[in-house]
């Protein structure tokens, strides 16, 4: 029996990864138009951010699972890596990552975990 990853809970993991792509995306595509001066760096992180997500929901909805994995993997290095070296202070300049996704309540800093824990569960039941 060949499991999927866009079934059962993977339809709510899809579901997180594609409004995390959406806004991500748009805020950064609106910061950029508006105000790329003020911090650029922070706002193009942003925008690799929802590239990321964009990415990994596409592979979680279309049983990719290699793809899935690397951009998973690459989300968790991310959030990790940009929410050590920011500061609370930065907030007004944030990206998606920074301060560990506080922004955005956390969910950055955890959804790599539970993404990386269903595709091992999907692979362990293939």
């Amino acid at each position: 029996m060949t499991v999927s990853t866009h079934t059962g809970f993977g339809r709510i993991l899809v579901f997180v990864y594609g409004v995390f792509a959406l806004a991500a995306t748009a805020r950064a595509v609106v910061q950029l138009a508006t105000q790329a001066s003020k911090a650029p760096v922070a706002y193009s992180l942003s925008l690799f951010a929802g590239i990321v997500y964009i990415v990994a929901t596409w592979a979680l909805a279309t049983d990719r699972r290699r793809i899935a994995i690397v951009t998973v993997l690459i989300e968790l290095t991310g959030v990790l890596v940009i929410g050590t070296l920011s500061r609370p202070d930065d907030i007004d300049k944030a990206s998606v990552w920074s301060t560990y996704g506080n922004g955005y309540g956390y969910v950055p800093l955890v959804l790599p975990f539970i993404g990386l824990w269903w595709l091992w569960h999907v692979g362990r039941r293939s």
